[in-house]
């Protein structure tokens, strides 16, 4: 390497941040995007910075950048008018204060972890806590403290101590003057505390866009509160295989989305115990479902057999693992219960949501059941047989790799009708529009074809009132700033048409037609605000009567609660799982071909005017 290569790689320059009053460390060498996500600076990039989704606009203010993207977008020139540039493809020459769009900064209002009409949880816990009074020692009966906590038991309720427990056990034994509570999980004592103490569980979603967490009193089965946050490994792409990408190829990326996650669990911890006044230690077990994409990265498993065909999962069946070993806080020997995959990138989320809708679904003799997210599950039951697949919807239902798309934040428009000749906007807090989230590029596209600024195959109009064209490139304008591009139009149009083709066939494996669903249950935090109609009239959901569809919010958090508070639902979970047959899309002899004919625009406008 030259003196010159030496000395450019070992240049370090400042980033200021002025909206967010932070100065990061920036290298020459590094994007201000890898600068920005090495410095923990949020600036959104669904592709994780590969250039190839134009959402990560940033604007120097203050010094120089090399900047010649790989890629041109067509909502670069709009505004690149405006100074605006793409951070993943800029290099720093010089310190620079960078403003961030406001899209990126945008706090979210929305946790959407929730399932409406959640009852008490079954309450059957894997850990039994005992208040005990344990006699002190004595010099005629100088018997150890373990010995003497364990007479205080009923026989046989523990026949092991966990290290980390026997550490602690002195200390509380003296300090509760021999009044304790043990808990103890299978006949292993994993902790003790002060008598009277809680016994608390933590249930964790970790979704490939958002993580939901959920504290739950463990003796009594109620939910003492819940939380959600981003998934912080959106930083390294908001799809799936962005970041089995970098967990294979970069060195070290394995571990960083391991830590990650950890992190994010753990900062839920702390906010939910600190929140209702209870203590991390007294958390005595802990469950966890994710797809198995995201299953696999909180494990810290081998990911790289996953990440192509014929995508085989390191590990199929629950796992019961020391929380300390993946660095989740708890008390001293808590477990975490992680729930079984299906196969292939259908995981413990999806058998989470099958355990919490069963009611739903098994009441009708034809059901679908869709968690709609950066990675879609589809199950189809018939007469107690269940068909169950992964699509690869990406994240553009849900705002990625959209130019304008956002997460469900104040200035996030939400919601577009057009009336009148014109779009009539819902915005997320009343404010001034920045951007779309999931919901509102649905509506969107729903609201353009209506207005037939969209045609069948999903081209643009070349010449509307609500379209403008900027070197020669076509975008409907929704608000100021705010486009809607051929780009995003298509990228919308991948995503619903492999959903669509995923039902297609699971239907045609049953030998039904779209019409023999009797119950339609839209499950996921985004399928609770998404307007049916609008999915109907983009194709996205077949065009059955209104009566048929139920939206039932975050089914994956309240199936990993009934996992958490009962062992009964343990073994549910583990039952559906077994029983879900798996149908690999990708090798599906009809699928591309489905794929194909879903990609435009067939159902009537009419259909979202009939709501």
């Amino acid at each position: 390497m030259s003196p010159s290569a030496v000395e450019k790689n070992a240049e370090r320059l400042t980033l200021r941040f002025a909206q967010l009053d932070r100065a990061i460390e920036a290298r020459a060498t590094e994007t201000i995007f890898q600068s920005a996500r090495r410095g923990g600076v949020r600036i959104l990039g669904a592709c994780g910075g590969r250039g190839t989704c134009g959402s990560c606009y940033v604007r120097v203010v203050e010094g120089a950048v090399d900047y010649a993207p790989v890629r041109v977008h067509a909502a670069d020139a709009r505004l690149g008018a405006e100074g605006w540039i793409r951070a993943c493809q800029a290099f720093p020459k010089s310190d620079c204060t960078v403003e961030v769009a406001a899209r990126s900064l945008a706090a979210v209002v929305r946790a959407e972890i929730g399932t409406p009409g959640e009852a008490a949880l079954h309450c059957a816990p894997a850990v039994t806590t005992y208040d005990i009074a344990v006699a002190g020692a004595s010099i005629s009966h100088p018997a150890a403290d373990a010995e003497r906590l364990i007479g205080a038991l009923p026989a046989g309720a523990v026949h092991e101590i966990d290290l980390r427990a026997a550490r602690s056990l002195s200390g509380v034994l003296r300090q509760a003057r021999g009044h304790v509570r043990a808990r103890v999980r299978n006949g292993e004592l994993i902790d003790v505390a002060p008598a009277g103490s809680a016994t608390l569980g933590l249930a964790i979603d970790v979704g490939t866009t958002n993580v939901a967490a959920f504290l739950v009193d463990l003796e009594r089965g109620t939910r003492l509160a819940s939380l959600g946050i981003e998934n912080p490994q959106v930083a390294w792409g908001g799809d799936v295989i962005s970041r089995l990408n970098h967990a294979i190829r970069a060195p070290g990326g394995a571990a960083e989305l391991q830590a990650s996650a950890t992190a994010a669990v753990n900062a839920l911890a702390h906010d939910l115990c600190r929140a209702t006044g209870t203590s991390i230690a007294d958390i005595a077990d802990v469950a966890v479902c994710g797809n198995t994409a995201m299953h696999h990265l909180f494990l810290g498993l081998p990911v790289a057999q996953l990440g192509r065909a014929p995508f085989v999962a390191a590990v199929r069946a629950a796992m019961n693992v020391k929380a300390r070993d993946l660095g989740i806080a708890a008390c001293p020997g808590a477990n975490v219960h992680v729930l079984p995959n299906v196969m292939g990138f259908v995981g413990g989320d999806h058998v989470a949501a099958l355990l919490a809708t069963e009611e739903r679904w098994a009441a009708a003799g034809t059901s679908l059941l869709m968690d709609i997210g950066t990675n879609t599950e589809i199950s189809l039951i018939h007469r107690g047989d269940i068909w169950t697949a992964s699509c690869p919807s990406g994240p553009a239902l849900e705002g990625g790799h959209i130019s304008c798309g956002m997460r469900a934040a104040d200035g996030a428009i939400e919601g577009v009708a057009f009336a009148d000749g014109q779009l009539a906007l819902t915005v997320i807090g009343n404010q001034e529009p920045v951007g779309l989230c999931g919901s509102g590029v649905v509506d969107v596209l729903a609201a353009l074809r209506e207005a037939s600024a969209v045609d069948a195959r999903g081209r643009i109009a070349a010449s509307h009132a609500l379209v403008e064209s900027i070197d020669g490139a076509r975008a409907a304008r929704i608000a100021p700033g705010v486009g809607f591009s051929q780009d995003d139009v298509r990228s919308v149009q991948l995503a619903k048409a492999a959903i669509r083709a995923g039902v297609d066939v699971l239907l045609a494996l049953a030998g039904l037609n779209e019409t023999a669903i009797e119950r339609f249950i839209i499950a996921g935090a985004f399928g609770s605000y998404i307007k049916v109609p609008s999915g109907i009239a983009i194709g996205l959901f077949p065009d059955l009567p209104a009566e048929r569809f139920v939206q039932v919010g975050n089914a994956a958090g309240l199936g990993v609660q009934r996992v958490l508070a009962s062992t009964r639902e343990r073994g549910r979970a583990r039952d559906l799982a077994i029983r879900a047959r798996y149908v690999e899309l990708s090798s599906a002899a009809d699928f591309h071909m489905t794929f194909v004919k879903r990609i435009g625009f067939h159902s009537t406008p009419s259909a979202r005017r009939a709501s």
